[in-house]
């Protein structure tokens, strides 16, 4: 594991939130005094991350293609410490497949060949985010959550009830014990130190997981400095199940 290991932001550019609204739209004030709309790539309720006024930070894109140029990638929030929080969700998987290529996550062992969207499940509809293969004596089946929600110093997930991560859950228990499951949870700040299933919010989710981590799921709760410019590894957070 390399402690140099970062993934680097395009050019962002600060503003202050106005409002967000049907779940894809916010509005932003630039600091240059223009109002614009972004994308907002996070479609769930955003708990607590999500406040009127506070400083965020958009990246444009030149596609002349796209309706919205801007996207929203940052939000501070002021719970522990002003920390900057990730709200682009489409960005975690892609960090996280850049940190497998570099073989960042030592837990993970040996594996010579990461492997994106492949089908598996029952029904054969679902897709793991990654599958790593080649030179463990297991497959490893690695899916992906970005968690942004948090009480204190703990990260939770979800932050909303999710039956599509219940059947992640129990099609990755299935897998077991022929094939190595981890739940790798994308904790997309740098102010908690421990991780919990969002129970308040999904308690058949928090059953679930505990009854496959009982089951021999892995789970890999990845803390990540966020700011500006990068994002950082910073190691694992605490498991308080």
């Amino acid at each position: 594991m390399s402690s140099n290991w970062s993934y680097a932001f395009p050019p962002l550019y600060p503003g202050k939130l106005l409002k967000r609204y049907k779940r894809f739209l916010a509005d932003i004030e630039l600091e240059s005094g223009e109002i614009i709309t972004a994308h907002c790539p996070n479609t769930g309720p955003m708990t607590g991350v999500c406040h009127v006024g506070s400083r965020v930070m958009v990246s444009r894109s030149d596609n002349p293609k796209r309706k919205l140029a801007y996207t929203w990638e940052l939000t501070e929030v002021q719970d522990n410490e002003p920390t900057w929080v990730g709200t682009n969700t489409a960005l975690p998987n892609r960090v996280i497949k850049s940190a497998l290529e570099a073989h960042l996550f030592a837990e993970l062992g040996d594996y010579g060949k990461v492997r994106s969207e492949v089908k598996y499940g029952t029904d054969g509809k679902s897709r793991i985010d990654f599958l790593l293969e080649g030179e463990g004596d297991r497959p490893i089946y690695v899916e992906v959550k970005n968690t942004t929600w948090a009480k204190e110093r703990l990260a939770l997930f979800p932050d909303t009830v999710t039956t599509r991560g219940q059947k992640h859950l129990r099609e990755m228990t299935q897998l077991l014990p022929d094939a190595r499951s981890v739940m790798l949870y994308f904790i997309n700040r740098g102010d908690c130190t421990e991780f919990a299933p969002g129970d308040d919010a999904d308690p058949e989710y928090g059953q679930l997981l505990r009854q496959a981590y009982a089951a021999g799921l892995e789970i890999l709760p990845c803390r990540f400095e966020i700011t500006p410019d990068k994002i950082q590894y910073l190691g694992l957070a605490k498991l308080a199940l």
